[in-house]
């Protein structure tokens, strides 16, 4: 299938979709702080790679799907804090890890794809 949108871009369903289980998973914690920031970062992964897949250069969608590897690093750290402090049960702890390590691999290919 050719490419037309940033939603035919696996990696960009796959990172709103773990935006959609870290608002599920963290609705009702009382950590506000760590919550928000989690929702934050899980958003901003998704959000930047559709802005990147829609900029015109190859250096504008480079920032932005470096962006989005920030991100996906940084909600990584937020979901081992989580854990480690037992708001995150394993099973959920380990899918959400493996995602984010897949769309970290990804956003990797991505960025390596315009440096071609």
């Amino acid at each position: 299938m050719p490419y037309r949108s940033y939603k035919d871009l696996e990696v960009w369903r796959m990172s709103k979709d773990i935006a959609v289980q870290v608002i599920r998973a963290s609705a009702d914690w009382r950590v506000f702080g760590l919550r928000d920031q989690m929702v934050r970062s899980s958003v901003s992964i998704p959000s930047n790679i559709a802005e990147g897949s829609e900029r015109r250069t190859p250096a504008d969608r480079r920032q932005f799907y470096t962006i989005a590897l920030g991100s996906c690093a940084e909600l990584n750290t937020q979901l081992i804090i989580a854990h480690e402090t037992g708001l995150v049960g394993t099973a959920d702890f380990e899918r959400l890890h493996a995602d984010l390590n897949s769309v970290g691999a990804m956003l990797h290919g991505l960025i390596r794809s315009l440096d071609a």
